[in-house]
């Protein structure tokens, strides 16, 4: 079967024929409506080198944003998967033993070093191929909902929605703000999920001005990436500054926006991976205000992310590509040129 493949660190994935892989006890084997193509999956065969943290060793297939059919049953799994249902894929894998992981965090598993791969698509092979394989607990049904559409929600949607979740009690009341910085396939369905369980008037900011547009048509407030921005975030808040605030980017000067506009006792999320830092002291920070940052979300948080996508409250947009035009959406990506997520559909007959 084709997929893409990591081969190697620092240098771009390529399109290879790999072998079509077999469920192993307690897996499925997945025929693959759409991988979306994240910019972890960049930071994978971009910045991580052999022995960095949270380097994964390759080769191995990418994408872990999926979602398929099931084709075949391995064994010990239970009738109540059904072959030929939509199944959309939790990404994370864990020991199956801890604590973290008998809860369904698996992204928090307490045996991660001892772990041969985090995640599919990140040391496992992945979903950036005509077939793949997944412990059958880590699916959830989509019945009638598009699984081309609903793939980049495994990493897109349970991101936000799992910061987003853990953050609502400090958007509860009357008055509240919210920001998001970085408006690309997961600040975008961030600013969703906000308006959908929050009362908060939410503030979104970008460069793009395409991007911003997108945001006032979920009904977010914007403010355009300059010199004047925080001054203007804080503006919206009558000078109070945010209750709440989601960096989806988490370079240095996104960092420093986001802190600058916080509100006393509020919290900020760091949720992306630019390896940005800030510098903190007792004089520099709003009282009583933190920091923290988040790593996907666990099983439960996906089941929720898809009820509220088939509610129609979240709405991935997507840019479709053949698997033959695989390396040309991440060539886009790396550029600059996608809004909203990249799929790739390997066209499976």
């Amino acid at each position: 079967m084709r997929a893409v493949v990591f081969e190697n660190y620092g240098e771009f994935p390529s399109l290879t024929e790999v072998p079509t892989p077999t469920p192993g006890p307690g897996e499925v084997l997945l025929r693959v409506a759409g991988a979306g193509a994240c910019h972890s999956d960049i930071s994978v065969y971009r910045v991580f080198r052999e022995g960095q943290p949270g380097a994964q060793k390759p080769p191995f297939v990418l994408g872990h944003e999926n979602a398929g059919w099931v084709e075949a049953l391995g064994p010990g799994v239970s009738d109540r998967i059904r072959v030929g249902a939509a199944y959309l894929v939790y990404g994370p894998i864990g020991c199956g033993h801890c604590r973290r992981c008998a809860e369904g965090s698996d992204t928090y598993c307490e045996n991660a070093a001892t772990m041969p791969y985090l995640a599919v698509g990140l040391g496992r092979d992945g979903g950036m191929a005509e077939y793949m394989t997944v412990p059958a607990h880590h699916l959830i049904p989509l019945d009638d909902a598009d699984p081309v559409a609903a793939a980049p929600l495994a990493d897109a949607g349970l991101t936000p929605y799992h910061t987003i979740r853990q953050t609502l009690p400090h958007l509860n009341g009357g008055g509240r703000y919210a920001l998001v910085i970085g408006l690309g396939g997961l600040g975008r369905i961030g600013v969703q999920i906000l308006r959908a369980l929050s009362g908060a008037t939410v503030i979104a900011t970008d460069v793009k001005e395409d991007a911003l547009r997108r945001a006032e048509t979920d009904g977010a407030v914007t403010v355009t990436a300059g010199e004047r921005q925080v001054e203007e975030i804080r503006a919206l808040t009558g000078g109070r500054g945010v209750d709440a605030a989601f960096d989806f980017v988490g370079a240095t000067p996104t960092i420093a926006t986001a802190a600058a506009c916080m509100a006393p006792g509020g919290r900020f999320n760091v949720v992306g991976i630019a390896g940005g830092t800030h510098e903190f002291s007792f004089f520099t920070n709003p009282y009583e205000s933190y920091m923290t940052n988040t790593y996907w979300g666990s099983v439960k948080d996906l089941w929720e992310v898809v009820d509220m996508y088939k509610a129609g409250q979240i709405r991935p947009e997507i840019e479709r590509f053949s698997m033959g035009d695989a390396l040309e959406a991440y060539r886009r990506l790396e550029a600059g040129e996608i809004s909203g997520r990249a799929v790739v559909t390997p066209d499976v007959h």
